[in-house]
């Protein structure tokens, strides 16, 4: 399914996904509505950045998605925009990212730059153009905030953790995701719009393989906290033993209390109260020690 041409290319690979979707409170399953399915604002960028790409390089777009056959529209919108073509693999829409992205690189490969969004409304997981990066194997700069377009590398600022921003010049080939506010999807005048709704999109039968595969989740349990390390109780038989767990040797239980004592006492006080519970650090020496 790789696609030869005599011209350079750039992708955008789009996804379709419903933007506003509703979860059943009684099943939890997630409900989709194809009147609110379209692109999302990540996958629009992205096909700004490509169509600028292309302006610079003279190189045509290709828009690229996998899903079923209401991904069209997304695609035919995609042409409306500048698009030169637009491919859909036919598959189902809840495959796993890793499937995803060997779907997507069968179709993009030979491209000098493939341009993704950085994660959608599907998952949100933003692991597809990582995964596309490993198929093809060139570099990948994700998760853009910024984008300076230019003929043979892009001038980019990347997001890190912590507030932090990197800067990088990515040559060709390469795989970048951008977030939907690096940039605004241009506007199609209505004659392109009206032309886009007969366009004819090349639709692309996935793998049985692939279109079965499933993504398995792992088991989630409740929260269960660390155990904590406490002294064996003391008692000269079993009986003894069960008083002093259940604390009803030796009086009442004792709850928080309040002691005025000079700075020396008080720490000797604390570190008193740490051994009964069996949390004192043993580096820890009483001050009396000292």
């Amino acid at each position: 399914m790789t696609v030869t041409t005599s011209r350079p290319m750039v992708a955008a690979c789009l996804t379709w996904s419903d933007q506003r979707p509703e979860v059943d409170p009684l099943t939890g399953t997630t409900l989709e509505d194809a009147r609110s399915s379209r692109m999302s604002a990540a996958d629009q960028a992205a096909l700004e950045c490509a169509l600028r790409t292309a302006a610079a390089t003279g190189a045509e777009v290709i828009a690229v998605t996998v899903g079923p056959s209401g991904a069209d529209d997304a695609l035919r919108h995609a042409v409306a925009c500048g698009a030169t073509r637009a491919i859909r693999v036919d598959a189902p829409a809840d495959l796993p990212s890793a499937t995803v992205a060997m779907l997507l690189a069968e179709v993009v490969a030979g491209a000098a730059f493939v341009w993704c969004g950085d994660y959608s409304m599907r998952r949100g997981s933003g692991s597809v153009p990582a995964f596309l990066a490993a198929h093809l194997r060139v570099a990948q700069a994700l998760g853009l905030v910024g984008v300076t377009v230019g003929s043979t590398q892009q001038a980019v600022v990347r997001r890190l953790d912590g507030g932090r921003r990197e800067r990088l010049s990515v040559a060709a080939p390469a795989v970048l995701s951008v977030e939907g506010s690096t940039a605004r999807l241009r506007r199609a005048s209505l004659p392109n719009e009206l032309r886009a709704r007969t366009e004819a999109i090349d639709v692309r039968r996935a793998p049985a393989a692939a279109a079965s595969s499933t993504e398995h989740a792992t088991t989630i349990r409740p929260y269960r906290p660390r155990a904590r390390a406490r002294p064996g109780p003391h008692g000269a038989d079993a009986l003894a033993r069960v008083l002093a767990l259940t604390h009803a040797a030796g009086g009442p239980v004792r709850t928080a209390e309040v002691v005025h004592l000079p700075a020396l006492q008080a720490a000797d006080r604390i570190l008193a109260v740490l051994a009964e519970h069996g949390v004192t650090p043993a580096a820890v020496v009483a001050p009396s020690e000292r």
